[in-house]
């Protein structure tokens, strides 16, 4: 393992719940940039019916 030496500095039983932790949060934080900042998916999820294209 390449970092197997972080868990000399810190405990497994803190670093694995911080890494999932951090993960979660990131994901959340871009899950809602991305439905605050488009207008496709919002009504993509809704299931709204496709525009026709003009």
């Amino acid at each position: 393992m390449t970092n197997g030496k972080i868990w000399l500095v810190v405990k497994p039983t803190v670093g694995v719940p911080l890494f999932l932790s951090a993960a979660v949060i990131a994901s959340v934080v871009i899950h809602a940039a991305v439905l605050t900042t488009t207008t496709w998916l919002p009504d993509y999820y809704q299931g709204s019916a496709k525009v026709a294209a003009e």
